[in-house]
């Protein structure tokens, strides 16, 4: 229980799911609209991108601008191809869209709150949590799906995507604070992914390409663990995107709406658990 003689912090935990990870603006924007405060911030590669934008202006607008307007057509001349390879893509170019985001090359202490995001040491397999130094140095390290993206060097250490490890920061978040945690995952289980992709035919879909091929089996592979991360939140949401794979960039628009309607669905427990 929290201390009567002060609000309860609110912590949101914000998962990876590449394209997916567009229905984090939609939930952050509905928090917002309803006054549920966030007070602490962690996310996992696109949840970190969307949180790391989210804590430098407490301000869904600011989110929902960045965002809107994605798709492959747009990513495409981001892709910088790497050789010798640990990783088909550099980085560089989508690192510099992401200062764009953020308003600079700023380090964690700029922030109007509190925020870490979360890598994966691909040596030893730890946890990395990131919550000092340059923003964008940990982001470009959180975002890095193996095999898409090349490793990234910090503190000596040759970081990937946090997903691997932690596709959902609870104990993250629970670890800097937070009273009540808020966690938003945005990968449907295989169960469900499943259950509904089995009605359909193959010849009604379009073949996917190497990078949702990529993406989705990174995904399918830390899903069970997405799923255990989340027993220790208050507040479980969790978008139906199982019509949406890791690669669909350009359904920006339908993702935000989504992860709205989720939102919405929690908000009366949200107000209930900060009552409490």
């Amino acid at each position: 229980m929290c201390p009567d003689n002060r609000k309860k912090k609110v912590g949101l935990a914000l998962s990876g799911g590449a394209a997916r990870g567009l229905a984090h603006v939609g939930v952050i924007r509905v928090l917002q609209e309803e006054g549920v405060p966030i007070d602490i911030v962690a996310g996992t590669s696109a949840g970190a991108v969307v949180g790391a934008i989210y804590a430098a202006s407490r301000d869904a607008a600011v989110v929902m601008r960045h965002t809107l307007d994605v798709s492959w057509k747009r990513l495409a001349p981001l892709i910088d191809p790497s050789f010798p390879w640990t990783g088909l893509i550099r980085g560089k170019k989508i690192t510099n869209v992401l200062s764009g985001f953020l308003g600079g090359d700023i380090e964690f202490s700029d922030l109007k709150l509190p925020f870490a995001c979360v890598a994966t040491d691909i040596d030893t397999g730890e946890e990395i949590v990131m919550d000092r130094g340059l923003v964008l140095d940990a982001l470009r390290a959180s975002i890095s799906i193996p095999g898409i993206f090349t490793v990234v060097r910090r503190e000596g250490r040759f970081l990937v995507d946090g997903g691997l490890t932690t596709p959902v920061p609870v104990n993250v978040i629970r670890r800097m604070g937070a009273d009540l945690v808020i966690a938003v995952n945005v990968n449907p289980s295989l169960s469900a992914h499943m259950a509904k992709s089995g009605r359909k035919r193959a010849g009604a879909r379009k073949n996917p390409n190497i990078f949702q091929v990529m993406m989705q089996s990174f995904y399918i592979t830390t899903g069970s663990l997405a799923q255990s991360s989340l027993a220790n939140s208050d507040v479980v949401i969790e978008p139906d995107l199982t019509n949406i794979g890791a690669g669909d960039f350009h359904k920006a628009s339908e993702l935000i709406a989504l992860g709205e309607k989720a939102a919405r669905k929690a908000i009366p427990e949200i107000k209930r658990k900060l009552k409490e």
